[in-house]
């Protein structure tokens, strides 16, 4: 608490005023944290029709979310909380938001049954989310664009094998 009181510029008083307790704090970065990206995702997801354009802005906002300085990815999926009820419902949320997200463009497109949808939705997040996180470990050593490029088009190749309803 010293050093994020001392970052943000103001007193471990006035922070505990704001702040009861480290998770009440934590709680708060990560709901922020969370907003911002799906805020990302949803514009990369909205940015156009096409859907081939669509899981390629995805997959590469995911990567750049995982990619940013500041350390946000570990606060959001790589917390030691992720078992406590609050936690574990805000990425559940977080989770369902965006899948069922996709699982609408999916089903508008393909007709698929709504269930299907969603399970091929949370399909595509999590291939997302783990290869990031995966490309991460690799130090840089893949291009950040090239790493989000190949799982677009392994997510693209599976996902455009399903019938368009025309």
């Amino acid at each position: 608490m010293d050093e994020i009181a001392e970052t943000a510029h103001v007193s471990k008083p006035v922070l505990y005023q704001h702040f009861p307790s480290k998770r009440e704090l934590y709680l708060a970065l990560l709901d922020s944290q969370l907003s911002k990206l799906i805020g990302l995702l949803l514009g990369a997801l909205n940015s156009t029709t096409d859907n081939d354009e669509r899981v390629q802005a995805v997959m590469r906002a995911y990567f750049r979310f995982i990619a940013s300085d500041d350390q946000a990815h570990r606060l959001v999926f790589e917390s030691d909380l992720v078992n406590d009820a609050d936690v574990s419902a805000r990425l559940e949320a977080f989770n369902k938001t965006f899948a069922d997200a996709v699982a609408r463009v999916i089903a508008e497109d393909t007709k698929l049954p709504e269930l299907e949808s969603q399970l091929l939705g949370r399909g595509l997040a999590g291939m997302a989310q783990v290869s990031a996180r995966y490309w991460l470990e690799t130090d840089g050593n893949l291009d950040l664009d090239v790493a989000s490029d190949l799982i677009y088009r392994l997510a693209w190749r599976g996902i455009s094998r399903f019938p368009k309803e025309t």
